[in-house]
C-alpha cells in the first residue's frame, strides 16, 4: 500500500469548504425516485448534483480551491485542463473570482461543451485547443504552469479540492432525518468519493458506501485490488467524465480505507440507464450521471427495503451523442447485432436473404456492400436489430445453412469499435 502523500480531511474543514461556497453552488434536491424504489422494492433517494448552475458537482471543489489562492497566486492566473465539467466550474470561478484562467482542451472537444466554458467564463478566461487526448491536453497545461509560474487547478488531486467536493455529503445528511443504509457514488479520478466518503466516515459511519466505475475504465478497482495506485495502459473514454487512467494519489489513500466496495458497470448499461432516466422520468444525464444508478440492480437484493442514495453527479450531456447512446444500449441488450454476410452475387441474392434468412421481426440497419466482379460472392457489413435476444442464434443457424455467413462483429473488438 502507497504510504506518501496521505491526506484526509477534517470535518472542520469541509464545514468551512461548505460556508465558503454559498452564494456559489447552491444545495441540489435530494428527492425520492419513484420509479426506481417500486422498481428495486427500497426508498431510492437521488442527489441532483445535475442541476448545479454548471450542470455538475465540479464548480464546488474548483471554487474552494480557486478562494484559497492569494493575491500573489490570483494575480498570476491560473491554468487547468478539461474536456468537460471541471473546465466549466473552472470557468465560473474564473468570473466569479476575477481571476484570469487559461483552459487546455483536446481539439476534438464538442464546439457544444467549448461554448459552455465560454459561456461561463466570459472574458476571464482563454481556451487553448491542445492534442487529440485528455493526456495531450494536461501536459501542455502542466508546461504552461511551469513555463510562467502560474498555478493549476487539478481536477480531482487536490486537497482544496477533496474538500470542495466533500460538501455534497454534508449536504445529503443535512437533507433527510432517516438512517441512509446505502450511498452509490460515481468514481473517475476520485475526487468526489474521496471526500463525500470522508463526511460519511465522520458522522454516519454505518453507511455502506459504494464506488462505481465504467467497465471500460476501472482505475480505482484495479488500484485497490493491488494496494498501489495503478496507471491503466487503455480506456474506453465514452464515459467521459469518470475515464481516467489514474485516479489521483490522494484520493487513492483516502478511498482504500473509505469506500466499502468498488464495483464496474458496463457502457451499454449506462446507455440504457440514460434512456430510462429520460423516458421515465424526463431526467437528463450524462454518462458519468448514471454510473450510479445504473449500479442499482447489481445490490437489488441487499438494498430492499433500505434507504438509498444515488449522486447524480452531472447533465452535461452532448445531444450529438443519442445515436451512440442507443446503439450501445441495443448492443448491451443483445438486440443489435453485426455480421459479414457472402452474398452470392447473383440477381436476388438479397431479396433471398431478407425473405428467408431474416424473421419477422428483424429489422436492417446498417448495410455496407460493393459489387466485385471477379468474384463468385461479395461480403457485406450488416447490421440488424432484434426484437427479441433469443432470436439471435437461430438467425445465426440460418445463414449458416444457406451459406450467407461470414463472421459475427460483435465479439471481435478490433472491428466492432468501427462501426459502434
Amino acid at each position: 500500500m502507497q504510504t506518501e502523500q496521505i491526506y484526509y480531511p477534517s470535518l472542520e474543514s469541509i464545514k468551512f469548504a461548505l460556508k465558503n461556497l454559498s452564494g456559489v453552488a447552491f444545495e441540489t434536491p435530494l428527492g425520492k425516485n419513484f420509479n426506481m424504489s417500486k422498481e428495486l422494492d427500497a426508498t431510492i433517494l437521488f442527489k441532483r448534483e445535475d442541476l448545479q448552475v454548471v450542470r455538475s458537482y465540479k464548480i464546488r471543489g474548483a471554487y474552494n480551491k480557486m478562494s484559497s489562492l492569494n493575491d500573489v497566486e490570483k494575480k498570476l492566473g491560473i491554468v487547468c485542463a478539461s474536456a468537460g465539467n471541471h473546465a466549466q466550474g473552472v470557468a465560473l470561478s474564473c468570473k466569479l473570482l476575477q481571476i484570469k484562467g487559461t483552459i487546455f482542451m483536446p481539439s476534438p472537444t464538442p464546439n457544444q461543451k467549448i461554448n459552455q466554458v465560454k459561456m461561463f467564463g466570459e472574458d476571464f478566461i482563454n481556451i487553448v485547443l491542445e492534442g487529440d487526448t485528455f493526456d495531450d491536453a494536461f501536459n501542455a497545461a502542466k508546461l504552461e504552469c511551469d513555463a510562467k509560474n502560474k498555478i493549476f487547478i487539478h481536477p480531482f488531486n487536490d486537497q482544496k479540492v477533496i474538500e470542495g467536493q466533500a460538501t455534497v455529503g454534508l449536504e445529503i445528511l443535512s437533507q433527510t432525518d432517516k438512517k441512509i443504509d446505502y450511498i452509490f457514488i460515481p468514481v473517475g479520478g476520485g475526487g468526489l468519493s474521496a471526500g463525500l466518503s470522508s463526511v460519511f466516515k465522520y458522522l454516519s459511519p454505518e453507511t455502506k458506501i459504494i464506488g462505481v466505475e465504467p467497465e471500460g475504465a476501472p482505475s480505482m478497482l484495479t488500484s485497490i485490488r493491488n494496494q498501489k495506485n495503478i496507471v491503466l495502459d487503455q480506456i474506453d473514454p465514452f464515459v467521459d467524465g469518470a475515464a481516467v487512467k489514474k485516479v489521483g494519489d490522494l484520493n487513492f489513500a483516502i478511498c482504500s480505507q473509505n469506500l466499502t466496495e468498488v464495483i464496474t458497470v458496463p457502457e451499454g448499461k449506462v446507455c440504457q440507464t440514460i434512456l430510462d432516466l429520460y423516458n421515465k422520468d424526463a431526467i437528463v444525464v450524462e454518462p458519468a450521471g448514471a454510473l450510479s444508478i445504473a449500479a442499482l440492480d447489481i445490490f437489488s437484493e441487499e438494498i430492499k427495503g433500505k434507504n438509498v442514495v444515488c449522486v447524480v453527479s452531472g447533465s452535461n450531456n452532448d445531444i450529438t451523442r443519442t445515436a451512440e447512446i442507443k446503439e450501445r444500449a441495443l448492443v448491451y441488450a443483445n438486440l443489435k447485432h453485426y455480421f459479414i454476410v457472402k452474398f452470392p452475387q447473383r440477381a436476388g441474392a438479397l431479396k433471398e436473404f431478407v425473405v428467408e434468412i431474416l424473421g419477422p421481426n428483424d429489422d436492417i440497419t446498417h448495410f455496407e456492400y460493393t459489387k466485385k466482379n471477379n468474384r463468385t460472392n461479395g461480403s457485406a457489413v450488416v447490421g440488424l436489430e432484434l426484437k427479441y435476444s433469443e432470436d439471435l442464434h437461430p438467425l445465426i443457424k440460418r445463414m449458416k445453412k444457406a451459406n450467407f455467413f461470414g463472421d459475427y462483429i460483435n465479439d471481435k473488438p478490433d472491428l466492432f469499435q468501427f462501426l459502434v
